[in-house]
């Protein structure tokens, strides 16, 4: 069994690692775009075009399924992905987890990039699944080029800004940028929730990864023997994991299989 990913960068660690964990022995293909990175602030069409690349690049290696594991690229390129690749390979986009957040009740903060912030695509998820819930979105400038770098300075500083635009009684924070699943706890840490009350913290990795061996056609076996292979894909070639992807636990896992050449 083989999955791919895709992303412009590391935000794909977190749905990877999350099926390494489901899946030791999976083979997988992480794709990325180091040339053309980051997509945020490219026109949808030149972001399609360049998801595309990635994702054929990835789907040369005949994996059984790919997950899309940006928001960005799952917003502006799924409709074209999928039309190029489907039926043959499943796509799966990454949806931030509004849904499970609304449904514990509110006040829920959503932390996402300034261009999704607000946006139609966000709205239009917020009134399907969070309808009659207190709801603020928050925009996180900087956080997701932070995490990329693994610059913990502006991290901490990016995680702080937004950490003061977000309410004091949230109970629960969507993570509407595949990125800051690198740094939840830092995220939890910097926005307590109110009272004795834990504050809950929503990302995408573990429902992507279900529904890709879902897709694929396989259960779950985490005690599975790790004999899973990693091939990186950086703008269609292979190389390895970046040094910033390292320093994060989610890199650290997928390294310790063996790297396909």
């Amino acid at each position: 069994m083989k999955i791919a990913l895709m992303d412009s960068g590391i935000g794909l660690l977190p749905a990877a690692a999350a099926v390494r964990r489901l899946r030791p022995d999976a083979d997988l293909v992480v794709s990325s775009d180091p040339d053309g990175m980051p997509w945020g602030p490219r026109t949808p069409e030149d972001l399609t075009a360049r998801a595309l690349a990635v994702a054929e690049a990835a789907a040369a290696h005949r994996p059984d399924v790919l997950i899309v594991g940006c928001n960005t690229a799952s917003v502006h390129a799924l409709p074209a992905l999928r039309a190029r690749l489907e039926p043959e390979l499943p796509v799966i986009g990454t949806v931030p987890a509004i849904k499970p957040a609304a449904t514990g009740g509110g006040p829920v903060a959503i932390w996402a990039t300034p261009a999704t912030t607000g946006s139609p695509y966000q709205r239009d998820l917020i009134r399907a699944f969070a309808d009659g819930v207190e709801v603020t979105e928050v925009p996180c400038p900087g956080l997701a080029d932070a995490v990329e770098q693994a610059d913990d300075v502006a991290i901490d500083q990016a995680v702080a800004a937004a950490a003061r635009r977000t309410p004091p009684d949230v109970r629960a924070v969507v993570l509407g940028c595949t990125h800051y699943e690198l740094v939840a706890e830092r995220i939890r840490a910097a926005v307590r929730g109110p009272g004795l009350v834990p504050l809950v913290l929503h990302g995408s990795a573990d429902a992507v990864a279900a529904q890709a061996l879902r897709r694929a056609g396989v259960p779950a076996q985490p005690d599975a023997a790790p004999t899973g292979r990693l091939t990186v894909l950086l703008s269609g070639r292979e190389g390895e994991l970046s040094g910033p992807a390292l320093t994060y636990a989610e890199g650290k896992l997928l390294a310790a299989v063996s790297t396909a050449r």
